[in-house]
């Protein structure tokens, strides 16, 4: 298989995966070292290298999901809170959680620089971001990892940063739940290539 085919076969591996265990085919070292790779080889604007990630494993992990259906447990109502505790127990069931955030000092330098900018270095900052995700996302699949990716910020900002002792200038962006993935992705529909593509001579 050529480097193309390769590339976009590892694009189709990566899907939302949300049963999933507490297991995991590789060690935390090579984990470790996956995500590593992932956040220096993700490109951002200007070279700023302003995403941060927290990986979470064993009970902090744990202690995040915990932190979540707290949070959740003061604004959704009790008679609606089964089904909201139902899917926070099976992203705690996994093996960890990737946290992904922004330095939102960095952005900001980057306006005080170059103020002819200073109104897309936000934007450019969660496109270099949702990129980072994908890689790392990607990465775990190809890894034979399940994985998905939640937004349960800012609802849980401030307890994960007392928690996991994150600096205040660091923003939330999403989190990954992942471990063995214990069945396959449905088929997913898509929309003509053609309404989407176009390709100007």
């Amino acid at each position: 298989m050529d480097k193309v085919n390769c590339f976009l076969e590892a694009l189709k591996r990566r899907r939302s995966r949300y049963a999933l265990t507490n297991e995991c085919p590789i060690s935390d070292k090579a984990l470790t070292a996956l995500i590593a790779q992932a956040v220096k080889l993700t490109p951002s604007a200007f070279n700023s290298q302003g995403a941060r990630v927290v990986l979470l494993l064993g009970e902090k992990h744990k202690l995040f999901w915990q932190l979540t259906k707290d949070a959740l447990k003061k604004i959704v109502p009790p008679e609606k809170f089964a089904p909201t505790q139902e899917k926070i127990a099976s992203f705690a069931a996994a093996y960890g959680t990737v946290l992904f955030f922004e330095d939102w000092t960095t952005v900001a330098d980057l306006q005080q620089k170059f103020p002819t900018y200073k109104d897309n270095f936000p934007l450019w900052a969660y496109q270099s971001n949702g990129m980072l995700e994908l890689v790392v996302w990607t990465g775990l699949a190809q890894a034979g990892i399940g994985a998905s990716l939640q937004h349960y910020n800012p609802l849980v900002d401030e307890a994960a940063a007392q928690a996991f002792h994150i600096p205040k200038t660091w923003k939330l962006l999403a989190q990954m739940p992942f471990g063995a993935a214990v069945a396959e992705p449905e088929d997913k529909p898509f929309l003509p290539v053609e309404a989407r593509l176009r390709v100007e001579k």
